[in-house]
């Protein structure tokens, strides 16, 4: 795999609270000049984010009701909402898992299709939080997502107990099947690790250490 290929799966990711104007200006411009699919960041910087790439390929993703996803659903779809009104085109929810462990779901369905509604044209990826879950818990998140038109499943919020594994991308893609994205995030540091989840059915990466990555060379001379 070529490096730029590779910058491609990347979503070039920075959701530190403290985290500056300055620093998410340097996000932007990184991924311009790496080729990195989007910058996903928090909702405060939507516009700001919108206007530095403004006519240029890198999408803007916003996370929305991030990290718990434990916030009232009608929250949820208005930040998702708002941060499509201001330039975002993918939206990153959290759902809720607090439900989906009480075998409310209802509740948990409803919360997803809420934000799939509220974010109109923009790609809405489900998080799941595959860490908190059973393998059964895990696929029916999964299916909830599908059933309710999201475009994505992805692993984690990377703040939880662990991020991606290749065996929770494996079940995944095999619950989704193949017209639904996977994203992986996590805890991915290295390029075997972004392999090794494309491999296993992974479309997206989500992770802060994309520059490190792509200029693995040692590590990507293998892949090409």
């Amino acid at each position: 795999m070529e490096r730029h290929e590779l910058a491609g799966y990347i979503d070039h990711t920075l959701l530190k609270g403290g985290t500056s104007r300055s620093r998410i200006q340097k996000l932007c411009l990184e991924a311009k000049e790496y080729g990195f699919k989007s910058v996903c960041v928090n909702s405060c910087w939507t516009s700001f984010c919108s206007e530095l790439l403004r006519n240029t390929d890198v999408v803007v993703c916003v996370v929305v009701g991030f990290p718990l996803g434990a916030m009232e659903t009608m929250a949820k779809a208005y930040e998702a909402r708002r941060a499509v009104e201001l330039g975002a085109q993918e939206i990153d929810m959290v759902m809720n898992v607090g439900a989906l462990k009480s075998n409310d779901y209802n509740l948990a369905k409803e919360d997803i299709a809420a934000v799939v509604d509220a974010a109109g044209d923009a790609t809405v990826k489900t998080i799941i939080e595959a860490c908190l879950l059973t393998d059964k818990e895990k696929i029916r998140a999964c299916q909830m997502a599908k059933e309710v038109g999201a475009g994505f499943v992805k692993t984690s919020t990377g703040f939880s107990e662990h991020g991606a594994t290749v065996r929770d991308v494996i079940l995944m893609r095999k619950t989704v099947g193949e017209d639904m994205g996977v994203k992986a995030a996590g805890g991915i540091r290295t390029a075997d690790d972004a392999i090794s989840m494309i491999r296993a059915g992974a479309t997206r990466i989500g992770t802060s250490v994309g520059i490190s990555i792509t200029e693995g060379e040692k590590v990507l001379s293998s892949y090409y």
